[in-house]
């Protein structure tokens, strides 16, 4: 006998925890030094779920296949992507909770946000304690970014904005999830939430390789515009104003228009 499951009504939502802490690990140590320090800041089982994937051997993950398959799994309705070495200091499960509920109130269609990034016109907006100084606090909060530092990030995991399949390493992930939210008509925020980054970052050749793999991918979608027909229309994507235009034409013309 054959048995069909009863529809579900997409409306409701599952029930889950607030937050999914995710992070990729090399140092068990450092990561349950990081686990404790959420706990003790309210970030409870009642209020979140911590998962990992296993770095400690080889690099089987690397940042951007690590984070499709991070939101794949995780039951929060925010998933924070953060490193392992980072830890708590005053502000807690209930100061984030505030901050965000303050993003929500002032951009409905957020998607990120984060301690560190930089705005259109690059102005820095930091609020962190690492080796590069003490209780740092550059900017207002909450400001608009697009780009933020990969320490800590918030995904509001219902905005469905993900990385760029192609895209590989350990850099710049957070940028290309500000490029992706902006093309869904998403944004993303540096907001006031203090804590410690014990790395004060690193800057080698392999952050090198993914400026120019990001710049490239890019490059490939943005420089030209894009000529699309649907069955009701013709479109012209990007470009910018003239050589939009220019295309129209020339898209007029193999028409017979």
């Amino acid at each position: 006998m054959s048995f069909t499951p009863p529809p579900r009504d997409a409306s409701t939502t599952l029930s889950g925890p607030l937050f999914s802490i995710c992070t990729l690990v090399t140092n068990h140590a450092e990561y349950r030094a990081m686990v404790e320090s959420f706990t003790a800041g309210g970030f409870t089982a009642e209020h979140a779920e911590f998962l990992y994937l296993d770095n400690s051997a080889t690099n089987d993950w690397d940042a951007f296949r690590g984070i499709q398959r991070f939101i794949s799994v995780a039951r929060g309705h925010y998933v924070i992507l953060c490193h392992q070495d980072i830890r708590l200091i005053t502000d807690d499960c209930a100061v984030l909770q505030e901050r965000l509920a303050a993003l929500d109130g002032l951009d409905g269609d957020w998607a990120l946000a984060g301690n560190a990034g930089a705005t259109a016109t690059g102005s820095l907006v930091i609020r962190i304690s690492d080796p590069h100084g003490e209780d740092q606090r550059s900017g207002a909060f909450p400001t608009q970014v697009v780009s933020l530092d990969e320490n800590f990030i918030i995904l509001r995991r219902d905005a469905l904005v993900s990385v760029s399949a192609g895209l590989a390493g350990f850099h710049l992930y957070g940028t290309d999830m500000c490029l992706q939210a902006r093309c869904a008509g998403r944004s993303a925020w540096a907001i006031d939430f203090h804590l410690r980054h014990l790395s004060k970052g690193r800057v080698d050749a392999s952050f090198h390789q993914a400026q120019r793999a990001l710049e490239a991918h890019y490059d490939k979608l943005l420089s030209l515009p894009w000529n699309i027909r649907t069955t009701c229309t013709k479109l012209i994507l990007g470009g910018g104003g003239i050589r939009r235009w220019l295309a129209r034409r020339r898209l007029a013309r193999r028409l017979g228009e």
